[in-house]
């Protein structure tokens, strides 16, 4: 058995993957274009080396393959990841929160199919409970919290920022521009901060790969 399967074999983590859809009327809704790719390369991965995995799924790519004995938990909406994810949080040992999980929802729902009546359609937001933050609130000295950034713009202040709001142990931010997509891509890039070292260590791979060096780095640093 190699180090890193000493270190996860056994564990209980958390993963959340996907994007959150937030209704607006029965047939349409606010989302983004995560397709849960990164979350699920993580799941598959901790997994074989061990790990007791529970995968909290938003809307994600159906063609991607999750390993058959991962027990998977449907959380299309950010209200259904703010419900499951504290309570599923006080079980495990290692959290890694890669949902793309919207920040603000419809204050309401259309009942019926809203019809096109006007050529402005004004929508009321509201926003959504700050999930991360509340598990960084809720965490144990033995629990290792792995947050998740997206950025457009000084992203790695934006990022350490997050991280320290948040509570977080770790955060793996993404950023997006020309040069990497993100989202739907088999590939990316990305910069991991942690509170022992922050400067950001640099990682360019496909995201089964790039899954490996994440849970590698948990390994390096969490101390659970």
């Amino acid at each position: 058995m190699s180090p890193l399967e000493q270190f996860f074999v056994q564990k209980k983590i958390l993963i959340t993957a996907g994007a959150t859809y937030e209704n607006i009327d029965p047939v349409r809704f606010i989302g983004n274009y995560s397709s849960g790719k990164m979350g699920i390369a993580l799941a598959n991965a901790a997994h074989t080396l061990g790990a007791k995995v529970l995968l909290l799924k938003g809307h994600t790519d159906k063609s991607i393959q999750i390993d058959s004995d991962i027990e998977v938990i449907d959380a299309l909406s950010a209200k259904a990841m703010s419900e499951l994810c504290p309570l599923h949080f006080k079980d495990a040992d290692i959290c890694i929160m890669a949902a793309a999980i919207a920040d603000f929802s419809p204050a309401e729902i259309a009942s019926q199919k809203i019809k096109k009546s006007d050529d402005v359609l004004t929508l009321t937001l509201k926003k959504n409970p700050d999930i991360i933050a509340g598990l960084g609130k809720q965490k144990r000295p033995h629990q290792y919290l792995v947050g998740f950034a997206l950025e457009t713009e000084n992203a790695i202040a934006h990022a350490q920022a997050k991280m320290q709001a948040k509570n977080c142990d770790m955060l793996v931010l993404n950023v997006l521009n020309e040069g990497n997509q993100v989202f739907g891509s088999d590939d990316n890039r990305i910069q991991i901060f942690t509170k022992n070292n922050p400067s950001p260590i640099f990682y360019q791979y496909p995201k089964t790969v790039l899954a490996k060096y994440i849970l590698q780095e948990i390994n390096n640093h969490c101390k659970i």
